[in-house]
């Protein structure tokens, strides 16, 4: 278990939400691929919503997004963030800091984003098997990590991790600035 990883403080969260990343990382692009109405999917680490109320708008009325975060603050801004966008098919979720917590919905998740928040994780090996129980037959686990504070070989330990696990890797979307895979069960 790694000790001392940091966590993006909730009073950073107007910097996860900038017009610069909104830029290099516009979640219409980068989810619409992976997303249709309907899913049930799952944002690991929502923060306060930068994916997840784009999320919310692609899988519509009859989909649903689990937003997971171990920061109440973080939560309670998505909240804020979610209930000013009329977006209602969001459950938030808090989780644990050594667990995602989310038993409950396993086997029921069509697709999973993992952006930025792997590298931050203390034990990344159990949050990769809870992703996979709480994935459905055929989902999908979108896993991005910054360039900038992942370098090549931490990212591609990661992957192994992640396969070794019953991933299978399927491809890597090009985002501005990170380190890709997309994996189905």
């Amino acid at each position: 278990m790694k000790k001392n990883q940091l966590v993006c403080p909730w009073q950073a969260s107007s910097i996860l939400t900038s017009s610069i990343r909104k830029v290099l990382h516009d979640p219409q692009r980068i989810l619409s691929p992976h997303l249709a109405e309907g899913m049930v999917t799952m944002d690991i680490g929502c923060g306060i919503g930068f994916f997840t109320i784009p999320m919310a708008g692609i899988v519509g009325k009859s989909g649903d997004v689990i937003a997971v975060d171990m920061q109440v603050e973080m939560l309670e801004g998505l909240k804020k963030y979610a209930d000013k966008a009329g977006t209602t098919n969001i459950t938030r979720h808090k989780c644990a800091q050594d667990s995602l917590c989310v038993e409950k919905w396993n086997g029921t998740i069509e697709f999973a984003l993992v952006f930025f928040m792997l590298h931050e994780v203390p034990d990344t090996e159990r949050l990769i098997k809870e992703l996979y129980d709480v994935l459905s037959e055929k989902g999908k686990l979108l896993f991005v990590e910054p360039v900038l504070h992942v370098c090549k070989a931490t990212f591609q330990n990661s992957v192994d991790m992640i396969t070794k696990s019953g991933f299978k890797a399927v491809g890597a979307p090009e985002i501005s600035m990170s380190r890709t895979v997309l994996f189905t069960k």
